[in-house]
């Protein structure tokens, strides 16, 4: 199995519908042991049974705007596993009223939530755990098409997620020095309890369906596959890349 044995940390798991929870089940299947991070009480109850199925061996909690709880998570995994060697980012947020409308209405404060929660979280994370991630090791985070084009009513995410894939690209570089890959998967649209805040999504779906290559919406499995490749040692030359999950949409035109 690719994953035999590595021990995979995985962030933002909310239900069994969530792109992360499609990527955790992924490594369970290919040998990974899992620990899974919960943001607040109420996804933890949500969180345990999807944990106690993929036979998850830590739960712990971890709100990634909160220096001091990032840092807690550290210890708690360092306690339990010593060392990682996976780390999944699949954590994102913006006020819902800053998922509609006009960009330039975007406020200074939802802007600056969105950027913190979606972007400066994975360099918070990765300053944190850099110590306990083994050479060869790989953290995943997901960005979307939306960071690279306009999408309507994607707004302050959009921005944020174009940081993220910054973010990437200059944390490969820190990573590196200790054989630690980072990698983007830019999903394509997927019915998650974050993709309900905004507006028009249905209309995305339906866009997909028409113009991809493949003519289908994807996945959470599809993710999870792509996931574990980057995972792997498969994709052992591959850093701070960004790997469309799309059904090929992003290469299509007018």
């Amino acid at each position: 199995m690719l994953l035999e044995g590595k021990k995979a940390l995985i962030f933002g798991v909310v239900n069994d519908r969530s792109i992360a929870y499609g990527i955790a089940r992924q490594f369970k299947e290919h040998g990974a042991r899992l620990a899974f991070s919960y943001a607040a009480d109420p996804i933890r109850r949500r969180l345990e049974p999807i944990s106690e199925e993929l036979g998850g061996e830590l739960l712990f909690k971890c709100d990634v705007t909160s220096d001091e709880e990032i840092r807690s998570g550290a210890e708690i995994v360092k306690e339990a596993w010593g060392d990682v060697d996976i780390l999944v980012h699949s954590i994102a947020y913006a006020n819902r009223e800053d998922l509609k409308g006009r960009f330039i209405d975007t406020s200074r404060q939802g802007y600056a939530v969105a950027l913190d929660v979606s972007s400066y979280s994975l360099v918070a994370l990765c300053r944190a755990y850099e110590q306990l991630l083994n050479p060869g090791s790989s953290v995943l985070t997901l960005s979307y098409y939306g960071a690279g084009r306009v999408v309507a009513n994607y707004n302050a995410m959009g921005v944020a997620k174009a940081a993220l894939e910054a973010c990437v690209r200059y944390l490969s570089v820190d990573l590196g020095e200790r054989g630690v890959r980072i990698n983007a998967l830019s999903a394509g649209p997927v019915k998650t309890m974050a993709a309900k805040g905004i507006s028009g999504f249905s209309t995305i779906l339906g866009r997909i369906e028409e113009k991809a290559p493949l003519h289908r919406n994807i996945t959470i499995d599809d993710v999870g596959k792509s996931a574990l490749y980057l995972a792997s040692d498969l994709s052992s030359g591959t850093t701070g890349e960004v790997l469309f999950v799309d059904s090929g949409y992003n290469i299509m035109g007018v």
